[in-house]
């Protein structure tokens, strides 16, 4: 898709005094026409100006443990060297039903701006007729209006021919319109590209949601193990006269919460299988992942410049490109004050025998101009300008929010991660103490030397510690991933200038 150029709301001035030169008026008429051609009435678009600082607020004095910029020709989830993932990620694009809908509204804009596209040539139709009529005498009317004489009786008219319409676009209604497709056209664009962006985003989230929901449950598997133990050693403590059968309880008590709570774990990954199946266009029961490692290396990618951010997100393009859009519908919507130019023409046949019908007897024809100016509107037009200005602030005022929202979404990513790094050194030493802890708890347990409620505050410490580590690095990986949704995931809205990488990758 091409964006038509866009001119000055003022009117083509036209040097009239290199036409006096010319002979004769029509020689003079059509460079007139011709030059208010290549007029169109409506303000030039200029994108909106929005505010960005020079540098991201949250990534000043901050670098990540494991940077990675995303490799030049792959796909962004390429940075975490998943197998698995990538094979569902290239899914998402065949089969995801939401990406095809949206990929079957950008085809739908193209269509309209190749339908208003064609509007700025002469329509051309072939009617034709026969008609019979009966009675006194009179006239009978052909399909192109013309009349022929009918005697007494009845009578069948045979006509055939051309007719031709074209509306000159002289104050550039039509192509302020075409202009404004073009934009829409191209906002759809980059609707499917931020449709598939999303679509991939929620699919890595969920997938590493899903290997963390397995990490969980085989630490509660290990946990599991332990208790048993605990049971079996608080079992033949009793049997030795050391203990009561109170710490048997309590530790059946713990063994059964524990299994009650992994039960729900292996519930979270389940659905999250489930919700993997929909965002690849299948059936739930159709997708069975077997477990897997769960990654604890984060790549964060670097996010560049707020200004950048302009030109990187689909959702921010498409807002600018709706901005354009209503910008040429001034222009339409002006256009509506000024005369319309229409050239008309027909060309056919009428005879009362179908034999001779195609003879130069029973020729006819016309040709003239027509023009027309609304002189008065009941305020119609006044009022359809001013609503054409007022739908472009809301646009330029949606766009401009776009990018803010833009902006805070990088910045919150940013300090999430940044604390989320902080916070994952300072649980992993948490971990280690907590493990230490419940091994010395259970030794001097053993030993007679402290009461087994001590063994059990050591044991859920050490299983709450494992699971907040788990639940950071599961968070650091679903910020990860944002982060690169926030910055558009590689993409850029110069293809939506390019014909042939203008085109969605689901429209492909």
């Amino acid at each position: 898709m091409k964006q038509l150029s866009i001119v000055s709301t003022k009117l083509c001035s036209h040097p009239l005094q290199s036409h006096r030169r010319r002979r004769g008026r029509h020689a003079a008429l059509l460079p007139l026409l011709l030059a208010l051609g290549a007029c169109a009435v409506g303000p030039k678009y200029r994108r909106p100006a929005v505010e960005t600082a020079p540098v991201f607020k949250e990534n000043q004095g901050w670098e990540p443990a494991s940077p990675a910029p995303i490799p030049a020709g792959q796909p962004w989830w390429s940075i975490y060297n998943d197998p698995v993932l990538d094979r569902l990620e290239q899914q998402v694009v065949i089969s995801n039903q939401n990406l095809k809908a949206a990929e079957a509204a950008f085809r739908a804009a193209q269509q309209v701006v190749a339908a208003d596209r064609g509007t700025l040539f002469p329509q051309i139709n072939a009617p034709g007729s026969a008609t019979k009529s009966g009675g006194g005498t009179g006239f009978t009317t052909t399909s192109e209006g013309t009349a022929v004489p009918r005697a007494h009786g009845t009578a069948t008219v045979y006509d055939v021919g051309a007719q031709a319409t074209w509306s000159l676009d002289i104050w550039g209604r039509i192509r302020r319109q075409v202009e404004s497709d073009v934009a829409r056209a191209q906002a759809s664009a980059a609707d499917v590209a931020a449709a598939e962006l999303s679509a991939q985003v929620m699919l890595a989230e969920d997938y590493f949601q899903l290997r963390a929901a397995e990490q969980e449950m085989r630490i509660y598997q290990t946990y599991l193990s332990d208790l048993e133990n605990a049971l079996q050693i608080t079992e033949n403590q009793v049997a030795a006269g050391i203990t009561t059968l109170a710490d048997v309880y309590a530790a059946q008590t713990q063994l059964e919460s524990t299994q009650a709570a992994d039960n729900t774990v292996r519930m979270t990954r389940a659905t999250f299988e489930h919700a993997i199946a929909v965002l690849i266009g299948k059936p739930p029961e159709e997708l069975s992942l077997e477990q897997g490692e769960f990654t604890t290396t984060v790549p964060v990618v670097p996010v560049g410049l707020p200004s950048e951010l302009l030109q990187r997100r689909p959702d921010v393009a498409a807002a600018e490109r709706s901005v354009a859009s209503a910008n040429a519908l001034i222009g339409v919507a002006e256009s509506a004050w000024f005369p319309t130019l229409t050239l008309s023409g027909n060309y056919g046949y009428t005879s009362t025998m179908l034999s001779n019908l195609i003879s130069t007897s029973n020729s006819l024809w016309s040709f003239g101009p027509q023009l027309a100016m609304n002189l008065f509107s009941g305020g119609t037009m006044l009022a359809q300008t001013r609503e054409a200005r007022a739908n472009y602030d809301e646009a330029v005022a949606s766009y401009r929010q776009t990018v803010l929202s833009a902006l805070q979404a990088v910045e919150n990513d940013l300090v999430t991660l940044r604390v989320l790094e902080e916070s994952h050194g300072l649980q992993v030493t948490a971990v280690d103490a907590a493990r230490l802890s419940e091994q010395l708890t259970l030794n001097q347990y053993k030993a007679g030397i402290v009461a087994y409620t001590g063994v059990i505050t050591a044991q859920t410490t050490r299983l709450a510690s494992e699971i907040t580590l788990l639940s950071i690095e599961n968070q650091q990986l679903v910020a990860s991933v944002d982060l690169i949704s926030q910055i558009g995931g590689g993409w850029s809205a110069s293809e939506l200038q390019q014909p042939d990488r203008g085109v969605p990758t689901a429209a492909r």
